[in-house]
Parts: C-alpha cells; sequence; structure tokens
C-alpha cells in the first residue's frame, strides 16, 4: 500500500512546508483540499499550478489527487432540483477534474454531504436520477484528464444520500464508466451494519481509494478502531492503491497525527501475513 495525507491536517501551513513534513514522516503522497489553495482554486493560472506541482515533486511526493471538493462554495449542489444548480456544479467539478490532472494527480473524492443531502421536495430517488446525471456528464472529462471520480458513501449522520457502500456501487454499476469509482473511508464505515472487512471485499472489484481515520475523528491508531483485520482485508484483495490519512479532530496537533498514524498502518502492514 501507498500512504499519503491530506493537506488540510496542517491548517494554514504552507504547502511547500506541509509536503517537506510529510515526506520526512514517510508519506510517500498528499491529497489536497482545494479551498486550501485559495477562494477560487478552479481559476489558478497555469504558471500557478506549475508551481504547486513543482513543491510538491521536489519534495519527494506524489499528488494523489482532490477531495473535500465543494467545500466552502456557495450556490452548488449534485442533487438541486434546479437545473442550473447541476449544470454550475458540474461545470466548476470539470474545472476541478483539469486542476487535479495539472497539479499530477488523479483521483477526485466525491464526499460533500452537505452538497448532496436531500433538499426539500426532492426525494431519494428524484436524488439518484440527479446523481447519476451530474456523475455522467462529468465522465468525458475524467475521460480527457484521465482522472477518476471517487464517490464516497458518508454515515447518516452527516448526510441522507448515499449512506452505505452497497448503495454508492450501485449507482457506479448504473453510469458504467471506468471514470466513476468507490471510495472508502473508515469511519463512514463505521456506521454500516456489516463489518468493516465485509464492506472491503465486497467492494473490491470497484474500491479506487481510500481514508484511514477513526471514529473519535482523529487518525488510525488514535481511537478505538482495530486497523489489522482492515488492513488484512484490503491485502486479501490485493488493494495496491493509496491509503491516505484524513482527520477532522486535529486536538493532538498536525505533527503527532501524520508521525504516529503511519507509524502505526506501517506497524499493522508489517504483521499481516
Amino acid at each position: 500500500m501507498q500512504y499519503g495525507i491530506c493537506n488540510e491536517t496542517f491548517g494554514n501551513w504552507p504547502l511547500k512546508r506541509v509536503c517537506e513534513f510529510a515526506a520526512d514522516a514517510g508519506y510517500t503522497g498528499i491529497e489536497i483540499a482545494p479551498f486550501t489553495l485559495g477562494e477560487n482554486p478552479h481559476e489558478l493560472s497555469s504558471n500557478q499550478r506549475g508551481d504547486l506541482r513543482r513543491i510538491i515533486a521536489q519534495a519527494g511526493l506524489e499528488c494523489i489527487g482532490l477531495h473535500w471538493l465543494l467545500a466552502k462554495t456557495d450556490g452548488l449542489h449534485v442533487s438541486s432540483p434546479d437545473v442550473d444548480t447541476r449544470r454550475r456544479t458540474i461545470s466548476y467539478l470539470a474545472d476541478l477534474a483539469r486542476l487535479c490532472r495539472d497539479l499530477g494527480g488523479k483521483t477526485l473524492v466525491f464526499g460533500s454531504p452537505q452538497q448532496r443531502s436531500l433538499m426539500a421536495d426532492v426525494t431519494e430517488q428524484d436524488a439518484h436520477l440527479f446523481l447519476q446525471e451530474v456523475f455522467s456528464a462529468l465522465v468525458p472529462v475524467l475521460e480527457e484528464t484521465d482522472t477518476v471520480l471517487a464517490l464516497e458513501p458518508l454515515a447518516p449522520i452527516e448526510t441522507d444520500v448515499l449512506t452505505t457502500a452497497d448503495e454508492t456501487r450501485r449507482l457506479i454499476d448504473l453510469i458504467g464508466s471506468p471514470h466513476i469509482r468507490l471510495h472508502l473511508d473508515v469511519k463512514a464505515m463505521a456506521s454500516e451494519d456489516q463489518s468493516i472487512p465485509e464492506i472491503i471485499h465486497a467492494s473490491a472489484t470497484h474500491l479506487e481509494h481510500f481514508h484511514a481515520n477513526d471514529i473519535n475523528l482523529q487518525g488510525p491508531g488514535f481511537g478505538a478502531i482495530d486497523f489489522a483485520p482492515i488492513f488484512q482485508a484490503l491485502h486479501e484483495i490485493s488493494y495496491s492503491g493509496w491509503v491516505s490519512v484524513e482527520v477532522f479532530d486535529y486536538a493532538p496537533g498536525a505533527e503527532r497525527l501524520a508521525r504516529e498514524s503511519i507509524q502505526y498502518m506501517q506497524q499493522i502492514e508489517a504483521d499481516i501475513e
């Protein structure tokens, strides 16, 4: 497995400092939240994009891609009943696919619970049709940029749309493109009735990307979740992609979260037979 970390973990650190610290801690990939690049990340110039790509590469890291795609945006929503809103959202996500490519990344993790949850007078069936429309419309630009949109099931406490891996896989199958795949997140899987290893095995042919965290919203090894059966399941399905540390409670401090998370994961992986 390849280990990465999400850059917003480090707050307002400059990207150069983030990348150098992450590389020193043992990570080989960095995952970028677009809002950390400015108010309008999709409008960055080609020179700015080139500079960011060089910063990542000079630290010895790969850009994994982007996540938190619609965070801190206004007027965007993938299951809005308003056609213009959906069109604007498609256009913005297409711009992010181009940004991802320009930074050297491949994967765009679509979580964005607030921008997919049911709106007034929208049924769950309507929402799924809107999601299928929006994500299908992105396929041409995903093909053009050779990027993948990885849809992330999230816990019911966060959203009421795509709350299980099974529901998300069914939507992916309806779209039927190799550029629309599945992202799994440990804290989200912990909310499901199936065990995390069962979800991983059921998702083997759909899985594109993986986030490591705990139900306490901190890093792997910081909470109650035992990653041994999780990594064993990833090993059993021959998953060789990225495992990115994504946390939401930064109380232990960025440096400690980064260093102890990867140390814990490396030890777990080393113990797998």
